[in-house]
C-alpha cells in the first residue's frame, strides 16, 4: 500500500501526535508499505520532499496555542505531489490547514480517507475564547470538527473518549479505538545506570531515601497540575519522604511555581522546565511512579513512555479512560488527595521484591504498544477500506 500521512506537526517537534504518526510510519514501512508523511514547515518558502516527508511553507502559530507550524488548506503544487506519489489511502492526524487540504486532496483524487482524533478540544477552548464565550465557541467547534469525522471513511482514536467526542458534535459514528504507540526500547529500564539516577538526584537536590512522582507533559490548564499540588499539599508531609518531579513546560508554569510556594509544598515539588524528548528516559527511569490528575488525556504517550520505564501509574478516576489503568497490575486509581497520598504511601511501603514484580507487570502491560502493532491495527482498517471500495465498483 502507499499511505500519505498528513500531520500539521512532525519531526523535530516532538509532541503526542508526532510521537504517533513516527510509530506509525516506521511500522508501517517495516512492512513493506510505502509512506509520505505530509507536514507543515514555516521555514521553508516552497514544498520539498526529503526521506519520504513532504515539508509545505507555513506561518508559525501562536506559542500560546502549541506554536504548531500553520499551513494554507489549498496548495495546487501540495496537490501535485500527493498526486505523483499516487496514494491507495490519505490518513489525517491535525484538524488545521494540513488537515483540511488532506480532505481536499482526497476527494479530488477519489482516494479514502482515514480520520485520527488525538486531541479533546473541548479542554482546549480556553486558549482561544474568553470566558464569557466558551459556550458559542464550544459549539462552533463542535461543527468545524465534526467535518472531519464526517467525511472520513472511518475514524480511530487513542480511547473511548474520542467516541464520546465524536457523539458530542452530534455524529453517530463508530470510532475504531486504537491505543498509542510507544518506543518501548527507548525507554527500556535496561538503558538507564543506577549511577544515572544518582546523577538526577543529586542535580535536583532531592534526597536518595526519597520516592519520587514523576509527571511528564506541557504545562497547560487542561493539564491539572494544580490540582496535584492541591491534593499534595492536603495529605502529603515532607516525613512521607514523597517528592513530585514535575518535567516539561508551558503557559502556566509560573502559576504553578508560585501555587508551589503558596501552598507550602515547594521543598517537595521540583519543576524541571522543559527536557528534549532524547534526554527524557534517564528523568523517567529516575522515578518511582508516574502520577497524573489530568483528565484532557485520550491516552497520555508520556505516561505510556513511564509504563514503558516500569513506573505504576496513579491516574486519577476518568470514566472514559478507566480501562487504561488496571489496579495493581501497571497502576492504581485515585479520586482524591486522601486516596492519592494513600497510593504513593503503599508504593513507597513495598519490598524492593514487590516492587520489582509490579515495575515488571506494568512492563508487560505496555508490550504490544510498539510501532508494528499500531501498523497491524491501521493497515486492517485500510484493507478493510479498500476491500469495501472495490465492492462498491464492480
Amino acid at each position: 500500500m502507499r499511505v500519505a500521512l498528513f500531520t500539521e506537526t512532525y519531526l523535530p517537534h516532538v509532541n503526542g501526535v508526532v510521537t504517533h504518526v513516527k510509530a506509525l510510519k516506521e511500522g508501517l514501512e517495516a512492512m513493506g508499505h510505502t509512506v509520505l508523511v505530509v507536514t507543515a514547515n514555516s521555514k521553508t518558502r516552497k514544498h520539498y520532499i526529503k526521506d519520504n516527508v513532504l515539508y509545505c511553507p507555513a506561518h508559525k502559530a501562536s506559542k500560546r496555542f502549541y506554536g504548531f507550524d500553520l499551513a494554507p488548506a489549498v496548495s495546487r503544487t501540495r496537490l501535485h505531489f500527493v498526486e505523483d506519489f499516487d496514494p491507495d489511502i490519505i490518513h489525517i492526524h491535525n484538524e488545521f490547514g494540513i488537515g483540511l487540504s488532506g480532505i481536499g486532496i482526497a476527494k479530488i483524487l477519489h482516494v479514502p480517507l482515514v480520520y485520527t482524533l488525538h486531541t479533546m478540544y473541548d479542554e482546549y477552548i480556553y486558549y482561544v475564547a474568553p470566558r464569557p464565550l466558551v459556550g458559542i465557541t464550544r459549539r462552533i467547534s463542535h461543527k468545524y470538527f465534526k467535518i472531519f469525522a464526517k467525511t472520513a471513511n472511518e475514524v480511530t482514536g487513542p480511547s473511548a473518549k474520542c467516541q464520546a467526542y465524536v457523539k458530542e458534535t452530534g455524529l453517530d459514528k463508530l470510532v475504531n479505538v486504537i491505543p498509542n504507540p510507544v518506543e518501548l526500547d527507548i525507554f527500556s529500564p535496561e538503558q538507564i545506570t543506577e549511577e544515572d539516577k544518582r546523577a538526577f538526584r543529586e542535580r535536583y537536590q532531592i534526597p536518595m531515601d526519597d520516592t519520587i512522582a514523576i509527571f511528564v507533559g506541557r504545562l497547560g490548564r487542561e493539564k491539572s497540575v494544580d490540582v496535584l499540588l492541591d491534593f499534595w499539599a492536603k495529605e502529603i508531609r515532607p516525613d512521607d519522604h514523597l517528592h513530585l518531579v514535575v518535567i516539561g513546560d508551558g503557559p502556566v508554569r509560573g502559576e504553578l511555581e508560585n501555587q508551589a510556594q503558596e501552598l507550602g509544598i515547594a521543598g517537595m515539588v521540583t519543576f524541571t522546565g522543559k527536557v528534549e524528548h532524547t534526554d527524557l528516559p534517564p528523568y523517567i527511569a529516575s522515578g518511582d511512579v508516574y502520577v497524573t490528575a489530568s483528565l484532557s488525556d485520550t491516552n497520555s504517550i508520556s505516561m505510556l513512555e513511564g509504563m514503558a520505564a516500569g513506573l505504576p501509574v496513579l491516574q486519577r478516576y476518568d470514566e472514559l479512560n478507566q480501562d487504561q489503568v488496571k489496579e495493581g497490575l501497571n497502576g492504581f486509581v485515585f479520586h482524591d488527595a486522601k486516596e492519592m497520598a494513600a497510593e504513593l504511601r503503599r508504593v513507597r511501603a513495598m519490598s524492593e521484591e514487590e516492587l520489582q514484580l509490579l515495575k515488571a507487570s506494568v512492563r508487560q502491560s505496555v508490550k504490544n504498544s510498539g510501532a508494528q502493532n499500531l501498523a497491524n491495527y491501521l493497515c486492517t482498517i485500510y484493507t478493510r477500506i479498500l476491500s469495501r471500495d472495490d465492492q462498491e465498483t464492480k
